[in-house]
């Protein structure tokens, strides 16, 4: 009983972060800045990302940890492990070769600001639709590393378990929300794309 409270204060935990990190992420809440603020939108970005960093270390550090262990792998399967997280690593600096990681952080918008170039319009991001490399594969390849990354791992408590659980599942609902953004912005040829390449995992039942 023990271990279903923890883990329902890890769930409740996690939630309360993935809601405000929603609500922060939509674009009524990038609007209500604009108005407030005006150009100082190019500033969303990285603030955005420094919160969202800082308060799921919170939520990591503050949740209580069931230490229940599901599996330790022993030598050698503890190093061979290490490999597909490698794989995904390497999967990671593939999808940055295809979109730009300065826009990503935050820091494009900052420096489109400084040299009186930012268009307020754009909100926190200029988007840009992604056909290449490994989106021809998967819609959302980084979440796809990022799953396997946190997957693979030598030893396995209840704690971490939960945790990739709940990940996972974040990233379904939030790749849905950021899918409708994405059809707005670029309609039929966005809509064209969501059928032919799978949402996450690159692999798609034949229907």
């Amino acid at each position: 009983m023990e271990y279903f409270f923890e883990v329902a204060a890890v769930v409740l935990l996690f939630f309360l972060f993935g809601f405000f990190h929603s609500v922060l992420a939509s674009e009524k809440a990038k609007v209500i800045f604009k108005k407030l603020f005006g150009k100082y939108i190019a500033f969303y970005r990285l603030g955005y990302n420094v919160l969202s960093v800082l308060s799921l270390y919170f939520v990591w550090d503050l949740a209580p940890q069931p230490s229940l262990q599901i599996y330790q792998l022993t030598s050698p399967f503890d190093y061979l492990i290490l490999i597909p997280q490698l794989l995904a690593l390497a999967g990671m600096i593939w999808c940055f070769k295809y979109i730009s990681f300065k826009e990503f952080a935050g820091l494009s918008q900052i420096d489109r600001y400084l040299k009186q170039e930012y268009s307020d319009n754009d909100l926190d991001e200029n988007y840009t639709l992604r056909i290449e490399g490994p989106y021809k594969y998967s819609r959302h390849p980084i979440y796809f590393f990022s799953i396997i990354f946190l997957m693979f791992r030598a030893e396995m408590n209840l704690f971490y378990l939960t945790m990739i659980i709940l990940f996972v599942a974040y990233f379904y609902i939030g790749s849905h929300y950021e899918e409708k953004k994405l059809v707005r912005l670029f309609g039929d040829v966005y809509r064209d794309y969501q059928n032919k390449v799978p949402k996450i995992f690159p692999y798609k039942l034949s229907s």
